[in-house]
């Protein structure tokens, strides 16, 4: 049996309004992915990088409402406004933080009236707009929707979200990317749709393209299960004493690391301050 859709708010995130009539070859110059590919039907996940290729933040692009709408971290918000305000020059755009305005849930469950199946598809709900995450339909939806506007369904807990989102083994932004320093193929943003490699040129495609073809990533954040007490972000990872990796987010027994991949073969459990865990390679991820 289909369970029943929930809402689950998403508290830490935001929205940030990128519109006028330059909007999209603004961005296009400066993000991962296609921007063209964002539609009133299609959702994108995609970066924005240094220009050396490092992380910076991460988002959802839908067109909603005569703008293009980032869904993205509310923690670090007035950086990205300020990093894209940086960039804007000459062009005609307007940025704004939609903080306030709009609010970001996610959905689980059966949604019949909800968006397509697919990775990234998107429709009209209501006063809002929902789309299947673009980084995997096991991910559910999102729904962005004026702020007080409550969803047409039961409510749920963000732990609930949490939980899933660990399982699947799927980063969270800069709680798991580390700003300025995590090269986004170490985040694994190519296998989860956020990268397109044929647009032409962006800010960091360099760096990014040349890792790609040369196959050269030493690092990957990949989940972990946690037995013992939650150790804290940035907690180094062991195996008899020499460091291997460091914990990122975690919830429940469940953790995400970046963890060197030539240090993973044999090892079954590693230590981490009072905890142990266990690296996981999920079916999607290309070690």
């Amino acid at each position: 049996m289909t369970p029943s859709p929930k809402a689950h708010l998403l508290a830490g995130r935001t929205v940030v309004s990128v519109g006028g009539p330059d909007a999209r070859s603004f961005l296009q110059g400066l993000i991962t992915n296609d921007i063209h590919k964002a539609t009133l039907s299609r959702a994108i996940y995609a970066a924005l990088l240094t220009p050396q290729g490092k992380y910076l933040r991460d988002f959802f692009i839908i067109e909603f409402d005569g703008a293009l709408l980032l869904d993205c971290a509310a923690d670090g918000v007035d950086d990205l406004i300020r990093r894209l305000t940086m960039y804007k020059l000459r062009s005609d755009v307007s940025i704004d933080d939609r903080t306030g305005d709009l609010q970001v849930y996610a959905v689980l469950g059966g949604w019949a009236d909800g968006p397509g199946a697919s990775p990234g598809d998107a429709k009209a709900v209501g006063d809002g707009i929902a789309f299947t995450d673009p980084r995997m339909a096991a991910l559910g939806a999102r729904l962005i929707l004026p702020a007080g506007t409550a969803p047409d369904m039961a409510t749920g807990e963000f732990e609930d979200y949490e939980r899933l989102r660990l399982s699947l083994g799927v980063p969270d932004g800069p709680r798991d990317i580390e700003v300025e320093r995590t090269l986004i193929l170490e985040a694994d943003l190519d296998e989860l749709n956020g990268v397109d490699f044929h647009k032409g040129c962006y800010v960091g495609q360099e760096l990014t393209a040349r890792m790609k073809h040369r196959g050269k990533v030493r690092k990957k954040l990949i989940p972990v299960e946690v037995s013992g007490p939650l150790p804290e972000p940035g907690a180094a990872i062991t195996v008899d004493g020499k460091t291997i990796g460091a914990i990122r987010s975690g919830f429940d027994g469940q953790a995400m690391a970046l963890i060197r991949l030539e240090d993973l073969d044999g090892v079954e459990w590693a230590e981490c301050g009072e905890a142990r865990v266990r690296p996981r390679i999920p079916d999607w991820l290309d070690r």
